[in-house]
């Protein structure tokens, strides 16, 4: 039976459709608006359908296309790890195109047609990525996801900086293309079979099986974000707009993920135990690296960017422990850690998605990106406020939301680790677990700095003022978001349930949670046991008695009376703690991780400014001279171009008589 998945490839198509739909009206915004609400209702289709499959058991369905070349027919296939992904895409995507169905204007870049249609080809390819395969099919796939996010990161494009930020993004997406075609080229093993049948039934040696597994690395590496391939993130999420950031955060760094856990756990038959140490050492410094740096941004959407480096690594993480047992033969364990691996996933596709919009909606409202030039919006905005406290809340891993879920399953996969049979592992793997928690308190403080500059305390400019709530789509969408970071977190038994179809087929054990709504149990009950939903009517609880207590039995009045303003009546927006003041003591801690340029005031300045530039070393280098490398190979190449046409005529001549020494030799 292969209901489902024509019906998900009728989707899919349905997406490009109303891209090209759009067309119909170029600069009508009001049609596209109308397109992009349909869009988000074929997202939560793909949802319902990706959940109704991992309900049903999660068995494989495969379909060949009457499309591509001839003999080389497109092949896709929906199985438990493509329908968990396309959940995932369902679900944060129908939040997102319900936001950016009330957030796009005209005026703003390109044409709202081409956006249009630049937007739902992104959301097509991006399934078309998780169904297909064959390499063909996929590299296809993969290049249309690229391109068409491209063109929407520089959808603004008479302004210089986001021409560069969007054409280091395509550099880099080409080069990890080239990383992954050459895998699927390895994991041939010499034959001329392209599908992924094929490359399951190959039989590879651990070297070619190892090279295979470490190309897929660089390039999904790159495309995920994953340090020291992390460059171009956080010069593309800002530059795109906020639901572009949205889908690339929360959606396009998950096919990454998807095609990393596709090579590694399902068309790879030999796995070794240090390809899980080396993950797991990426991970944690990724995670780590994208904390700190996040810790010290003063534009809050490149906050976010390195947040989504940070959240990676966590995903990696999981994805290396999961190896690492696997290879121990202690396969529960191994699919507790690829179940954290898989809720973080989904829970990052939320909550980022959630704060790159709510981003968008500040944007809007102030024209500000800047952290220093924001504040007390919460008065003037209160809907973004409050929906984005949820996610600031969920991304910071406080309980009852599903940040920590996926947090305390990967915490518990760290306990486990002194089982696996590795002496010098086990001396290290417990500092992999205190840099982890290291990494989720800065991501607190990250979240604290994040929210509290924006909503809280006062305006920092006076303009701020006249800022405006989102509007009903924009409040639909983050609303929307919202609710599935709390229920996930109050009812994390539906995520587990659907990862544990992914971890049963791929590992051939899964975590099941108990079958009340209560608890959960990852391992045994005796170990460990968490429940959201007895821990959120605690906290109603504890809420509701104090306020009764307050209110009718306390003095059974209400008074108002001003703040305490702790002996200081006067206080300006200038006392408040800035974005530079929240980052100072992680300067100060981490400064070996910084290349940082200060602009000191002098003492008789009128109008004294202090600004300091922050810059990553890894750009410096390692991207910096490879591309004065490039530069000056170019530059000697370019000597052969004179214009003139002797000269040309000339090399003709010399090749063919190079050519002719070599036939004859």
């Amino acid at each position: 039976m292969v209901h489902d998945l024509r019906f998900l490839l009728i989707l899919v198509t349905i997406w490009v459709v109303l891209g090209l739909a759009g067309l119909l009206g170029l600069h009508s915004i009001r049609l596209e608006r109308l397109l992009f609400l349909l869009g988000a209702l074929v997202a939560f289709s793909v949802a319902v359908l990706a959940g109704m499959f991992l309900a049903a058991g999660g068995t494989a369905q495969v379909l060949v296309l009457p499309l591509g070349l001839p003999d080389l027919p497109f092949h896709i296939r929906l199985d438990a790890l493509s329908a968990f992904f396309l959940l995932l895409v369902g679900v944060a995507g129908a939040g997102i195109s319900t936001f950016a169905a009330g957030y796009f204007r005209s005026g703003e870049g390109t044409a709202p047609a081409l956006l249009g249609l630049q937007y739902h080809v992104f959301l097509a390819s991006m399934a078309v990525v998780i169904l297909a395969d064959d390499a063909y099919l996929f590299m296809v796939a993969w290049e249309t996801m690229a391109l068409s996010s491209y063109f929407l990161v520089t959808s603004q494009h008479r302004i210089p900086d986001i021409r560069r930020a969007g054409f280091l993004y395509l550099i880099m997406a080409h080069v990890g293309a080239i990383c992954i075609l050459l895998s699927f080229g390895v994991l041939q093993g010499g034959s001329w079979q392209f599908t992924f049948d094929a490359m399951r039934g190959a039989s590879l040696t651990p070297f070619w099986a190892t090279t295979a597994f470490l190309l897929a690395l660089l390039g999904f590496g790159a495309k995920a974000g994953l340090v020291p391939l992390h460059v171009w993130l956080p010069e593309a999420h800002p530059a795109a707009p906020s639901p572009v950031s949205a889908m690339m955060s929360g959606l396009m760094l998950k096919t990454a993920i998807y095609g990393m856990l596709r090579i590694s756990f399902d068309l790879l038959h030999v796995r070794l135990w240090w390809w899980g140490a080396l993950l797991l050492a990426l991970g944690l410094f990724s995670a780590l690296y994208g904390a700190i740096f996040a810790a010290v941004q003063t534009d809050m959407k490149r906050l976010l960017a390195y947040s989504s480096i940070e959240n990676i690594g966590v995903i990696f993480t999981g994805i290396g422990l999961a190896i690492l047992f696997e290879t121990s033969g202690l396969r529960l364990f191994a699919a507790l850690a690829f179940t954290a691996a898989l809720v973080h996933a989904l829970n990052h596709a939320l909550f980022k998605s959630l704060l790159f919009l709510a981003t968008g909606s500040v944007l809007h409202a102030t024209k500000q990106r800047s952290l220093g030039k924001l504040g007390g919006l919460i008065r003037h905005m209160p809907w973004v406020a409050t929906l984005a406290l949820v996610g600031t809340l969920s991304i910071a891993g406080l309980p009852p939301l599903n940040g920590f879920v996926s947090e305390w399953l990967l915490l518990q996969s760290f306990l486990f680790t002194p089982q696996l049979p590795h002496a010098f592992l086990n001396m290290l793997i417990p500092l992999g677990a205190a840099a982890l928690a290291l990494t989720v308190a800065l991501a607190a403080y990250v979240m604290v700095k994040f929210y509290g500059v924006i909503f809280l305390g006062q305006p920092r400019e006076a303009s701020l003022a006249n800022a405006r709530d989102a509007n009903w789509l924009e409040r639909l969408g983050l609303g929307w978001l919202a609710l599935g970071c709390i229920v996930i977190g109050v009812l994390p038994q539906l995520a587990l349930r659907s990862a544990a179809a992914v971890t049963g087929t791929l590992l051939g054990e899964s975590v099941r949670p108990s079958a009340t709504v209560w608890w959960i149990a990852p391992i045994a009950s005796g170990q460990a046991s968490y429940s959201g939903l007895i821990l959120l009517l605690g906290i109603v609880g504890v809420v509701g008695v104090a306020f009764v207590l307050v209110r009718f039995l306390a003095h059974g009045r209400v008074r108002r009376t001003a703040t305490w303003d702790c002996g200081y009546p006067w206080q300006t927006s200038r006392m408040q703690d800035t974005a530079e003041g929240f980052g100072q003591p992680i300067r100060h801690m981490f400064g070996g991780f910084f290349r940082m340029e200060r602009d000191l005031p002098s003492p008789t300045d009128r109008a004294p400014r202090y600004r300091i530039h922050i810059e990553d070393r890894l750009w410096r280098g390692i991207y910096l001279p490879i591309a004065r490398g490039v530069q000056r190979l170019a530059d000697a190449i370019g000597v052969v171009q004179s214009g003139r046409l002797s000269i040309y005529l000339l090399y003709s001549f010399l090749t063919l008589i190079a050519l002719l020494i070599f036939v004859l030799l």
